[in-house]
C-alpha cells in the first residue's frame, strides 16, 4: 500500500460523492483516485488507478443508457477475485438484511447505512480501521438488522471450511492473510470470503473475538502443524 489510502468512489448521486471526498480530501491520510456515477465506469477505473478501498452505493445504475441497477451480489465477488486485496465498503440507504447479508457474504469488508449520519461523519476512522484491520465493518443499525435474522436458541455453527479457517486464525495469530491463505493452499480472495462470513455467523467483527468466540463454543479444529527438524 502507498504512504496514502487510495480511495475510489461509486455513487451515482453526485451530492453525496462530493460529501465523501469533502471528508478525505486535503487530509495526509487519502488520495481520491476517482469517482465514477454507473457501473459501467466502475471496473476501468479500477483497473486504470490502483486503489485500497473501494466505496461503493448499491443502487446505481448500471451504464447510461441503461438505468438499471447494477447487479451487486454478482458483481461483489468478481470484483474480489480480480482485486484480492483491495477492501470493498458499501454504504447505502438500503436497509434490507438479506442484502446486507449477502453483499457481506460475497467478500465486502463493510456495510454502513448512508442514516448512520455519525459514522459518516468520522469517514476517516472507518476507512482507516477497514483498510488497516483484519475483519468486517458493520455500522450499528446494519449490525442489528443483520442480529433479528438469527432465530432464537439455535446454536451458532460453522462449515467445515469455515471452521478450517479460524482454527488457522488461531494457531498461526500472528499470520497474515496472504500467509493464511498459503497455508490453506486456497486463493486470497478465498480466505477472505471464508473469515468474513465465519465473523457473520459468530456475530463479531475480526479475527481475535472469532478465535475465542468459536473456542468457547467448541467449534475449532486440529491444525496440522508443519514438520520441525
Amino acid at each position: 500500500m502507498s504512504s496514502k489510502i487510495r480511495v475510489a468512489i461509486l455513487e451515482d448521486h453526485q451530492i453525496v460523492a462530493d460529501g465523501y471526498s469533502f471528508r478525505l480530501q486535503g487530509t495526509p491520510e487519502f488520495e481520491i483516485v476517482g469517482i465514477a456515477n454507473v457501473y459501467s465506469d466502475w471496473e476501468p477505473l479500477l483497473a486504470a488507478h490502483p486503489t485500497d478501498i473501494a466505496l461503493m452505493d448499491v443502487k446505481v445504475p448500471t451504464a447510461p443508457d441503461n438505468p438499471n441497477p447494477y447487479p451487486i451480489l454478482r458483481a461483489v465477488p468478481q470484483l474480489v477475485q480480480s482485486y484480492p486485496e483491495m477492501a470493498f465498503l458499501i454504504i447505502s440507504a438500503y436497509a434490507e438484511p438479506t442484502l446486507i447479508q449477502g453483499v457481506m457474504e460475497a467478500g465486502a469488508n463493510g456495510y454502513i447505512l448512508k442514516e448512520d449520519n455519525a459514522l459518516l461523519r468520522e469517514l476517516k476512522t472507518v476507512l482507516i480501521s477497514v483498510v488497516l484491520g483484519r475483519g468486517i465493518y458493520l455500522s450499528p443499525q446494519a449490525k442489528e438488522l443483520l442480529l433479528q435474522r438469527q432465530t432464537p436458541g439455535v446454536e451458532l455453527s460453522l462449515t467445515p471450511r469455515q471452521a478450517e479457517a479460524i482454527s488457522l486464525c488461531a494457531a498461526y495469530p500472528n499470520s497474515s492473510t496472504k500467509e493464511l491463505a498459503a497455508r490453506m493452499n486456497v486463493a486470497f480472495s478465498t480466505l477472505r470470503n471464508l473469515l468474513s462470513q465465519s465473523y457473520l455467523r459468530l456475530g463479531v467483527s475480526g479475527r481475535n473475538a472469532a478465535v475465542l468466540k468459536a473456542q468457547q463454543l467448541g467449534l475449532l479444529t486440529q491444525v496440522e502443524q508443519p514438520l520441525t527438524h
